[in-house]
């Protein structure tokens, strides 16, 4: 396998006439695939992008990335050449945060995102938990049991088990090099969460506000962390609420 940009990017319904690109940024541990609901939900209207990140699934050889800034780049590398028509950015918890670090590098160079959606995710101003990395094997089970964010099959595989969990700690160590950030982007902001979510509060998810010069909206789902399982329609709808007149409104 290369490490060419065609690693990162994940088309699971390609829609090339599409008005609008969303790219898709999972959370810590995750992977491409858990966004083929958002390109199914948002087909034909607007095309989703998912990144792959090194060192899960079709990409488990490679080395998972150690470094915050070090993944910034390597993501806007693998996405730039990708961006030819309006784009939107979408990253779920500490996808969060990546899109809101492409978000600045892409308007650096005068690409301004129509809408950064911030979901389950704190805000760049708000310190993250430290040291999550340092956690056993059955306390991060534990925590994916809670957040029940991993289908429990593979947690009793004990070979996706340990493919699973040392993405999970891998990340949680790249994000010990995440700093605060009070900065903002241009563009408009949409933070997205669960009403019951363990680990990011309704008042986290208002702080993104804070984060932007452009409009902001805020829209909570019952739910948890992973909220999103269980509304990836609703979701969608938000999305092309706020896309407006760049995704057209869907009939029959």
């Amino acid at each position: 396998m290369t490490n060419g940009q065609d690693d990162w990017i994940r088309r699971y319904r390609a829609a090339p006439e599409a008005a609008v690109q969303l790219v898709c940024l999972p959370h810590a541990g995750g992977s491409a695939s858990y966004f083929r609901p958002m390109a199914m939900a948002l087909f034909p209207a607007a095309e989703v992008l998912a990144v792959q990140y090194p060192g899960r699934q079709d990409r488990v050889n490679e080395p998972c990335i150690g470094d915050f800034a070090e993944l910034t780049e390597r993501t806007l590398a693998a996405i730039r050449p990708e961006l030819g028509r309006p784009v939107a950015l979408f990253g779920h918890s500490m996808g969060a945060l990546l899109a809101f670090e492409v978000a600045k590098r892409l308007e650096a160079d005068g690409i301004v995102p129509l809408a950064l959606f911030a979901s389950g995710a704190r805000p760049p101003c708000r310190p993250l938990p430290r040291h999550a990395h340092t956690a056993t094997d059955e306390e991060l089970i534990a925590e994916l049991a809670a957040l029940d964010g991993t289908d429990e099959r593979l947690l009793d595989n004990e070979d996706m088990r340990v493919l699973v969990l040392s993405a999970l700690r891998a990340d949680y160590r790249m994000l010990e090099s995440y700093r605060c950030d009070s900065s903002t982007v241009a563009c408009p902001v949409v933070s997205l969460t669960g009403d019951n979510d363990a680990v990011v509060s309704i008042d986290d998810a208002a702080a993104w506000a804070s984060h932007t010069a452009g409009r902001f909206d805020l829209h909570v789902f019952p739910g948890g962390h992973f909220y999103l399982d269980d509304h990836w329609d609703g979701v969608g709808e938000v999305l092309t609420k706020q896309l407006g007149a760049h995704v057209p409104t869907r009939t029959g």
